[in-house]
């Protein structure tokens, strides 16, 4: 029987010569993230136990991005942990706010994420980078403590269940429609801590941002993390920024080596041909309560936020942008757009996509997770309604329990702020 990309990866990181879903292993990690929220506990643990010294200071990577730039007093003590440890320890992967971003769009565009590599991260959207090929998944911070100490984590091996989509997108058709409409498919437990690989030729024509897109909410389906076989798609992608480790030809081996065998077992597999989807919303208050847009009408919203780690990356801004421009953003509706990095900040002044934002009657931030976990930049109060491209809509997620959050792309949100309720694009 042979072995899914994902146990070939964790197999690599192993002393063992196989392993089984199920199984307990302990394997070398390439790359430990923290954040404001969570990097600030394990370092506390770290310290607790004794020990002095991280195992790799260049394995190691704090982000501020949950509730920087700092809201208040408390997260700025946060902000200021990470910032002591990383001196204190001459972390190299240290990101201040002028230089950040939310955490899992920077990490890939800074190079730090490869085809191959075995990456944990105390943030559960750290599933996001198999997109690229890699094994990432999110852990405790007691994990990342320890992972700071050797440079190791412990494992159940996941069973793997295959996505496989046919057919071919419709306009306003993009990653995170497939993966409501996964979801809504499946349930939020349909891949409890299981593997979703996605495959299929929708998924090989997809573009980088929607593939990381479709990732990122793996977990929303209680799935340890999503992959995708790396491509030429893929490997165009990690060519921006490590040229000189791609001409290596035992790393072009090692990508071409990185898929699943013929014979490997999945637990299930899901075929569906999507040629007649339509953009997806997730309705109040579950990911998996997803109706395709036509079917919601009358759905009056008072907030819209374009960005987080789901889809604040250039092309779902540049997709925004050409719906905003020479359009006005619905009277009493906030328009919050967040860039997930400075690079893509840039970007977007450069094109003049931020003056469109501005101009339509919406407001360009610093990258921020910020509202997307009711932190700051857009909290809501008891009755209001949002429509966001970011990844969950629980009870009280972006503020008040008594507030209600639908989760759209960037497509269908910039619409709906032009019409002040949840709108079809093609509708305009």
């Amino acid at each position: 029987m042979g072995y899914t990309i994902a146990e070939k990866i964790l197999l690599a990181h192993t002393d063992k010569k196989s392993i089984n879903p199920g199984e307990f292993i302990e394997a070398k990690i390439d790359l430990a993230l923290g954040n404001d929220i969570t990097a600030p506990l394990a370092i506390e643990q770290f310290k607790k136990a004794g020990f002095k010294k991280v195992f790799d200071k260049n394995k190691i990577v704090l982000v501020s991005d949950h509730f920087a730039p700092a809201k208040d007093l408390r997260s700025a003590n946060l902000c200021k942990i990470l910032a002591d440890f990383a001196v204190e320890q001459r972390i190299k992967h240290y990101f201040e706010v002028g230089y950040m971003g939310i955490e899992h769009a920077l990490l890939p565009e800074k190079g730090l994420v490869l085809p191959g590599d075995l990456i944990i991260g105390a943030d559960s959207h750290t599933c996001t980078y198999g997109a690229l090929g890699c094994f990432s998944t999110g852990v405790g911070s007691t994990d990342l403590a320890r992972a700071f100490v050797d440079g190791k984590c412990w494992f159940k091996v996941p069973a793997s269940i295959k996505f496989v989509y046919k057919g071919r997108l419709n306009m306003w058709v993009g990653g995170k429609d497939l993966i409501l409409y996964t979801i809504s498919k499946i349930g939020v437990d349909g891949a409890l801590c299981r593997i979703m690989e996605f495959a299929g030729e929708v998924i090989s024509k997809l573009g980088i941002d929607d593939r990381f897109t479709m990732c990122n909410m793996a977990v929303e389906a209680g799935a340890v993390t999503g992959i995708i076989e790396p491509d030429e798609i893929t490997l165009g992608y990690v060519k921006q920024n490590q040229k000189s480790k791609i001409k290596n030809q035992k790393y072009k081996l090692k990508i071409k080596n990185l898929k699943s065998d013929k014979d490997t077992f999945y637990e299930k597999t899901f075929e569906w041909d999507i040629s007649k989807l339509e953009p997806q919303v997730a309705c109040p208050h579950l990911p998996s309560n997803v109706k395709p847009v036509s079917k919601l009408k009358n759905i009056k919203i008072d907030q819209v936020v374009i960005g987080s780690c789901t889809n604040g990356r250039i092309s779902d801004l540049r997709v925004a942008a050409k719906i905003f421009k020479g359009r006005k953003v619905k009277s009493s509706l906030r328009l919050i757009v967040i860039p997930a990095t400075q690079k893509i900040y840039l970007q977007a002044v450069e094109e003049g996509l931020a003056e469109i934002f501005v101009k339509a009657g919406g407001i360009f931030s610093t990258p921020t997770c910020g509202p997307c976990l009711g932190g700051h930049m857009g909290v809501l109060v008891e009755g209001e309604v949002c429509l966001a491209t970011t990844n969950r809509n629980f009870i009280g997620r972006m503020g008040s329990s008594k507030s209600e959050v639908y989760l759209s792309n960037p497509a269908v949100a910039a619409a709906s702020a032009i019409k002040g309720r949840i709108t079809h694009p093609g509708y305009l």
